[in-house]
C-alpha cells in the first residue's frame, strides 16, 4: 500500500503542507522536509518551481521565482532527495506542472520518483482526460498516485469522473481563485464543502487554498480528512526561517 493511502486510513485529521523547494536557500529543501515530519505534520507537498505558476498567488510565485534565481531544477531536487527515505517516513508528494515533468520525459519522472520514495504528484495543468489515456498507466506502474483539485466550479460529473480515477485522495480547493490565506470561510464555502460531502466519493478529500491558522484548519478539517497549508508556512519560513518551523506546526495544530 502506497503511504498515502497508508495515511488516509489513520483515525486523525490529517496536516498536509506544502513548500517551494530550494527556498528561502537552495539547500533548505531536507532540513524542511526532516523538521515538518519532527513536529507532526502528516504529509508533505514538495513544490517544484516554475517560471509560469498558474495556480499560485503571489507568496508562491515569489517563492518559486527566488528558488529558480538560486538555482533550483528538477534534477537539483532529485538529487537533494535521493537519501530522503533514510530519515523520513511521512508520504511525500511533488506538486508542479506539467512542463518540467514533460521536459524531463515522463516516465523518467516517474521511474525517478519511484526510486527516492515519492508517493504521489499533483500537477495542476494536466488534464484529468490526457492523464487518463496518455499517462495513467505509467504512474501506476511506478506506484504513484496522481492527485487532481476540484473547485466549487467542478461540474458533478467531473468530480465523479476525477474520484472513478483517482486512488489516494481528492484536493478540494477552497475557492476559485489563486493559493492564498484567508480568514475564514464564508458560507458558500461551506455549503460547497457540505455538498461535496453528501457526494459519498470513495477517495477522501483534503482541502487547501485559504488554510492559514487553527481557525481555518479546525474549521476545514469539519468537513474533510484534512487540510493543506501553503502560502502561510511559505510567508513563515520568509520571515522566520527554516529553524522556526515548530511554532509554526504548533500554532496549527493546538
Amino acid at each position: 500500500m502506497n503511504r498515502i493511502q497508508s495515511k488516509l486510513k489513520e483515525d486523525k485529521k490529517l496536516l498536509s503542507i506544502y513548500f517551494t523547494a530550494g527556498y528561502p536557500n537552495i539547500d533548505d529543501t531536507t532540513t524542511i522536509i526532516q523538521n515538518l515530519e519532527k513536529n507532526g505534520v502528516d504529509m508533505i507537498e514538495i513544490g517544484l518551481p516554475f517560471s509560469d505558476p498558474l495556480a499560485d498567488g503571489p507568496t508562491i510565485q515569489a517563492s518559486s521565482t527566488a528558488a529558480l534565481k538560486n538555482g533550483m531544477t528538477t534534477e537539483v531536487l532529485f538529487k537533494q532527495l535521493q537519501d530522503i527515505r533514510k530519515t523520513v517516513n511521512i508520504p511525500l508528494i511533488i506538486m508542479g506542472y506539467f512542463n518540467p515533468m514533460f521536459q524531463y520525459g515522463v516516465e523518467a519522472f516517474c521511474k525517478k520518483c519511484q526510486e527516492i520514495g515519492i508517493d504521489g504528484l499533483i500537477i495542476p495543468d494536466l488534464p484529468v482526460d490526457v492523464y487518463h489515456e496518455e499517462y495513467q498507466a505509467i504512474f501506476e506502474k511506478y506506484g504513484l498516485i496522481n492527485v487532481f483539485l476540484i473547485t466549487p466550479q467542478t461540474s458533478v460529473e467531473r468530480i465523479q469522473y476525477i474520484d472513478s480515477i483517482s486512488n489516494g485522495f481528492i484536493y478540494m480547493v477552497s475557492s476559485a481563485s489563486t493559493t492564498g490565506a484567508q480568514s475564514g470561510f464564508g458560507n458558500e464555502q461551506t455549503e460547497y464543502f457540505e455538498r461535496i460531502g453528501k457526494m459519498n466519493l470513495k477517495n477522501p478529500q483534503v482541502i487547501g487554498f485559504g488554510i492559514s491558522n487553527n481557525e481555518t484548519f479546525t474549521q476545514a478539517t469539519q468537513f474533510a480528512k484534512g487540510a493543506i497549508i501553503g502560502s502561510a508556512f511559505v510567508k513563515h519560513v520568509t520571515t522566520n526561517g527554516v529553524n522556526s518551523i515548530d511554532k509554526f506546526v504548533n500554532s496549527i495544530l493546538n
